[in-house]
């Protein structure tokens, strides 16, 4: 097609383009399209494709119009592409479509096209490993954990201490002082879930207990709108629980698992936060170094790119319409950032041929399989039906491309 191509702006990954179509070749498709429409009507008087041309043209001079406009901006599209040889990432979209009375066309086409990443600087980077050490305090902490995990809660006929869960009817007086029926709530006192002064006076009751009285907002209470006011507060206690934590003697270890003593689960344990601390230090490793690669190496990120992973995010943490522009403006550096680690593992993966391949996920999978003691193409059928097979692939090739790396630069340990 014969038109008109004129950049207009080419930063980063975006471009958009003027493109002016002639006035003959947009006839041309007008032409096609009325012989089209011609095929497919019928006119008083005429058998299906026998209506005269002037006449098919007159009658359905829109849809012969719009047709023949859509035909045109295909084939300019196309052309577009392939003159610019542009390497697209999303769908193009016209803008500012002009349509003259001599049939002439023009429009502005905005496009994101692949980013140009040559990463010429990826070797001699040194970072620090973190210390993948395990304090006894931690695997208390964990046992702790633990052992709360299984606690069991009973009712107590007397007033509540902090820890406790408690059942209770809440009214909280409105803005024209009036005390509305109250809602019951659960809260376990001392854990954040009320005001304190409401605990306070919650701790003051035995159950059965109903108090009134007026209760003061904290400065730093979350929604601004309530931060020091004073309400009239009614709360009539129903019930409360403490919570019976297990001995931790030989008997739990058992419940928990295949373990013979407190020892034995206690060893376990420690095993477990060693393994989870040697895979957190070299996470860190890897982020210490993509973060050095990005460092030396500039490209560009597709804006939609960052803005799909900040919309997925904000889907995941269930972050309110209403609060969408907000949670983006602070968490897209945050998105921008995971892109461009991403972009750098698919670029070393491609350049170094590191993507793992069709045999590399059966190898894995029959790995899982046999630790699993169950048959590889069960594993393979469950692991496909929950969308994670890509997971997989994604695993291996991270993990080669970060075992390349690794042969390149220097990790000291802190």
């Amino acid at each position: 097609m014969n038109i008109e191509i004129t950049s207009t702006k080419s930063e980063g990954a975006e471009r958009r383009i003027q493109v002016a179509v002639p006035g003959a070749a947009v006839k041309d498709a007008k032409k096609r399209a009325a012989r089209r429409v011609a095929q497919q009507v019928r006119l008083p008087g005429f058998r299906i494709g026998k209506a005269p041309a002037a006449m098919v043209e007159k009658k359905f001079a829109d849809v012969i119009r719009q047709e023949a406009l859509e035909a045109v901006m295909r084939e300019a599209y196309q052309a577009v592409i392939e003159q610019e040889k542009l390497k697209l990432i999303t769908q193009p979209h016209a803008h500012d479509v002009k349509f003259g009375d001599d049939d002439a066309l023009s429009f502005e086409l905005h496009c994101e096209v692949q980013p140009d990443i040559a990463l010429a600087h990826v070797e001699g980077f040194q970072v620090k490993r973190p210390a993948a050490t395990v304090t006894s305090d931690q695997v208390k902490d964990q046992i702790e954990h633990v052992r709360d995990a299984r606690a069991t809660w009973a009712p107590v006929e007397e007033k509540p201490l902090e820890g406790d869960m408690v059942v209770v009817l809440l009214a909280m007086a409105d803005d024209a002082g009036a005390l509305p029926e109250g809602k019951e709530y659960r809260v376990v006192l001392g854990a954040g879930q009320a005001i304190p002064a409401i605990e306070e006076l919650l701790m003051e009751l035995a159950p059965g207990g109903t108090v009134e009285r007026a209760v003061r907002w904290p400065d730093d209470f979350p929604d601004e709108a309530q931060r020091g006011k004073t309400k009239t507060v009614r709360a009539e206690l129903k019930e409360v629980k403490r919570k019976a934590v297990p001995a931790l003697d030989d008997a739990f270890a058992r419940e928990m698992g295949d373990f013979d003593s407190v020892e034995a689960l206690t060893t376990a344990v420690r095993t477990d936060l060693e393994a989870s601390a040697v895979r957190e230090a070299d996470a860190a490793v890897r982020g210490l170094l993509l973060d050095e690669i990005i460092g030396a190496n500039a490209f560009d990120v597709p804006p939609s790119w960052v803005s799909n992973l900040v919309q997925s995010y904000a889907k995941a943490y269930g972050v309110p319409e209403a609060e969408h522009e907000k949670f983006a403006a602070e968490f897209r550096a945050t998105a921008e950032r995971q892109v461009r680690r991403e972009l750098v593992i698919e670029t070393l993966a491609e350049r170094e041929r590191l993507a793992a391949t069709e045999a590399d996920v059966d190898a894995k999978i029959q790995e899982m399989a046999e630790k699993r003691g169950a048959n590889p193409g069960q594993v393979y059928a469950q692991l496909q039906k929950a969308n994670r097979l890509r997971e997989i692939e994604r695993g291996i090739t991270e993990d080669r491309v970060f075992a390349w790396l690794l042969e390149r630069n220097t990790v000291e340990q802190q």
